[in-house]
């Protein structure tokens, strides 16, 4: 699992296997023509590619996950305020929310998030 990046196409085909996993890499080719407009042939590319990453594995034709969505989120987030902020969370909170106004639910949940971290 070494490269845990993905355009916003390759998130969409993702997001199709997430959502539908265990799924067959036929059932995938099909929906991924559906959804995506996609070739056969541009499913397997895109799909090895991914596997390769480590995100996903292919066993003799039933596709599935080997991390969550969420994990992979997790560690993409981890990733952006590492190389960005040199880890610092506070400084990414407050570059984000320089431009962006909070609503009051959204720092209400931030407040629950801390305290229920702090809580272990």
């Amino acid at each position: 699992m070494s490269d845990y990046q993905m355009g916003a196409i390759e998130s969409r085909f993702a997001d199709i296997i997430w959502e539908n996993e265990p799924i067959s890499s036929t059932e995938l080719a099909r929906r991924s023509e559906e959804l995506l407009r996609w070739k056969k042939s541009t499913t397997y590319t895109v799909l090895k590619r991914l596997c390769d990453k480590g995100i996903f594995q292919n066993d003799r034709g039933q596709v599935t996950s080997r991390i969550s969505r969420e994990e992979f989120y997790a560690l993409q987030s981890e990733k952006f305020v590492e190389e960005t902020f040199e880890g610092s969370l506070p400084a990414f909170l407050a570059a984000f929310t320089k431009r962006k106004h909070l609503t009051a639910e959204e720092v209400a949940c931030l407040r629950r998030m801390v305290r229920d971290y702090e809580e272990g």
